[in-house]
């Protein structure tokens, strides 16, 4: 069985080239992404055996999905298949100044939104794994969904699993009361909290005078074993400043910040949570840190949801490599 397992959903990705609206296209690139999808491929490439979990729709979209997932390496073997409900669909335009990039979905009555408690056997789904991976937006989904978000994050308890959880708050998809009073409960049963500072404030109520100390008080409040938050500076649409701190233990590991230019920065906390996991199973927390901003930082240059970096590349980063070309 894989090391980490991850639940939740992925949608088939459509945007327009060249930086044009949706208006004016005739052409859409199509991909597929999904927060907790992206985590399962990035550790993937990264090495690490993992296994992603959803309900997909039993069509030729589903199986793009799934047959995007085996590209990667990661086992399907979790998919609940249903017969007559749609997959998700998001848009991204992409900007440039002052122009921003922006994202339109298509998601509603998506098959994973209709999924029901007991229609995962997660103690099977579960055997012999390390690490469960799930994030903010799964429960955000429907009644049903936030229930078998339960169902999981509790059975990855029992089994001995190391638990974490991206908060990852959609206002399109629930209000900030609402997925406070949903997630709260859940955190009883997450290790490691993947954050932002805004996320942070939004969903849990929780402020500071810096990132660090709200780092702190998350962990003091809610028991974590490890609270991550990752810091974005705009500096314009196509430039950003990137880094990211942990708090355990009383101590907080930060790293470098780098300058990214942005080619797609979709994906992007999704491969800070991947280089995250493989630096602590690998190491520790210090390297965690280290290697997910890294491997984050190169998503930035990436097309797509999916991060085609590979180790030897965030390790070529991590030793402050030149821009010149590599022959």
């Amino acid at each position: 069985m894989a090391d980490v397992i991850t639940f939740g959903e992925t949608m088939i990705r459509l945007s327009p080239p060249n930086y044009r609206r949706l208006e004016q296209t005739n052409i859409l690139e199509v991909n597929v992404g999904g927060a907790e999808w992206n985590v399962a491929a990035d550790l993937s490439r990264l090495g690490i055996s993992t296994g992603w979990v959803s309900r997909l729709t039993d069509n030729a979209l589903g199986w793009m999905i799934r047959n995007k997932a085996r590209e990667q390496g990661v086992d399907t073997s979790g998919i609940v298949w249903a017969k007559d409900d749609r997959v998700g669909l998001y848009f991204v335009e992409f900007g440039a100044t002052p122009r921003p990039s922006s994202v339109l979905y298509d998601r509603a009555g998506s098959a994973i939104s209709k999924i029901r408690p007991g229609e995962i056997d997660w103690e099977k789904v579960l055997k012999g794994a390390k690490w469960f991976h799930t994030s903010g937006i799964t429960p955000a989904l429907g009644q049903g969904a936030a229930q078998v978000t339960a169902e999981a994050l509790q059975t990855a308890k029992k089994s001995g699993c190391m638990v974490s959880y991206d908060l990852n708050y959609r206002a399109r998809l629930w209000t900030e009361e609402e997925a406070r009073q949903c997630q709260e409960p859940l955190m009883e049963h997450v290790d490691v909290l993947f954050s932002t500072e805004e996320d942070t404030r939004k969903v849990l109520g929780i402020t500071g005078e810096d990132y660090r100390e709200v780092a702190r008080k998350l962990a003091e409040k809610c028991g974590f074993k490890v609270v991550c938050i990752t810091l974005r500076e705009d500096v314009s649409v196509l430039r950003n400043r990137w880094t990211a701190i942990a708090y355990s233990d009383g101590k907080i590991f930060d790293d470098r910040t780098y300058e990214v230019e942005i080619v797609d920065r979709v994906g992007a906390g999704d491969s800070f949570t991947a280089g995250f996991i493989y630096g602590y199973l690998t190491g520790d927390v210090e390297k965690g840190v280290k290697y997910g901003n890294a491997y984050s930082a190169l998503k930035h240059s990436m097309p797509g949801d999916t991060n085609w970096a590979t180790l030897r590349e965030v390790e070529t980063l991590l030793k402050s490599a030149s821009l010149r070309i590599s022959r």
